[in-house]
């Protein structure tokens, strides 16, 4: 028997630029598990409107999170995850792939069958389940082993949102930043999906609202609002909106914010871009005089053998 981890997020372009930008988007917004609308009306949508104009101006978001040492923090972070669990699980192997980019799912998912795994574990790098998210991770997983002759013992890990150790982690960091400022609020904040998902069985917004609920009564003293922030195109998405809640704190009396955004293991455009410097402006431009972002879990020590027991719970 052979055992085998394999990490999985969404991905990232090679580089800040409108060249790379423009086949990740494609592969991404192209997923019918991300963009639920009948490809007559989207595929038009997408290649005439969307994918000559948004590659330039993601470009721009994303050189300004872009690092001079290692490049993209979300594939910085996954590589240095995989990395560090597999030190502390040396009899396995443990790799790293992504939905929308290299090393593809499919790439790595040969590798651990040219290694002969017997036992592969997968972990998909959402606390919470959705459809758009870990759907499509299973779907790629699936569409791999469809014909494949040998398909190893799968173990997958939908969500953790519920355990112990990921729910402490995050009351923890909390509670550091909170002991250094005297913040007014915090605000607890996860990507937003379409309603119309959650109205077709999508358990991702009961998922937030519990792991919310959880940390609230983990974190008794503090006032916690819950938000939803990356919307995307004009369909209806999960409310209230990270941004415009921002907006309307300092005018409430709200000075001093704290943000956390769990739904994200490694930061990525939507933290170190959307939350820590756009919304930041609001909040300032608005009357806010303190505003801090909590780092994701990264490469937190901790978060890695929460990674590695959760792969010992499924085998």
């Amino acid at each position: 028997m052979k055992k085998g981890i394999l990490l999985i997020n969404l991905g990232t372009p090679k580089s800040p630029t409108a060249k790379h930008l423009r086949p990740y988007l494609r592969r991404f917004l192209g997923d019918k598990r991300v963009i639920a609308t009948p490809d007559v009306i989207w595929k038009p949508v997408l290649e005439l409107m969307i994918l000559p104009r948004r590659p330039k101006f993601s470009a721009q978001m994303y050189k300004k999170i872009w690092s001079a040492e290692y490049g993209s923090p979300l594939a910085y972070y996954t590589k240095r995850q995989a990395e560090l669990l597999q030190a502390l699980v040396p009899d396995t192997v443990v790799k790293y792939a992504f939905s929308y980019s290299e090393p593809d799912i499919s790439q790595v998912l040969a590798e651990f069958e040219a290694q002969k795994v017997t036992e592969l574990c997968i972990i998909a790098l959402y606390p919470q389940y959705s459809t758009t998210t870990v759907g499509s991770v299973s779907d790629d997983v699936m569409r791999f082993y469809h014909k494949r002759t040998y398909v190893p013992n799968l173990k997958f890990v939908t969500s953790f949102y519920e355990n112990e150790t990921y729910l402490k982690l995050l009351a923890d960091k909390i509670k550091e930043y909170w002991s250094k400022k005297a913040y007014d609020k915090l605000i607890i904040s996860y990507h937003g999906i379409p309603e119309s998902y959650v109205k077709k069985g999508d358990p991702y917004q009961a998922q937030c609202e519990e792991t919310t609920a959880k940390l609230q009564a983990m974190l008794p003293d503090i006032e916690i609002l819950h938000t939803y922030q990356s919307k995307f195109g004009p369909a209806k998405w999960l409310e209230p909106a990270t941004d415009e809640t921002i907006k309307h704190l300092p005018k409430q009396g709200c000075k001093k914010l704290l943000v956390i955004s769990p739904s994200f293991v490694a930061d990525c455009l939507e933290t170190l871009y959307e939350l820590e410097l756009e919304n930041r402006v609001y909040f300032e431009q608005a009357g806010g005089e303190c505003y801090d972002v909590i780092p994701c879990l990264n490469a937190d020590p901790e978060f890695i053998e929460l990674l590695k027991d959760l792969s010992e719970a499924v085998t």
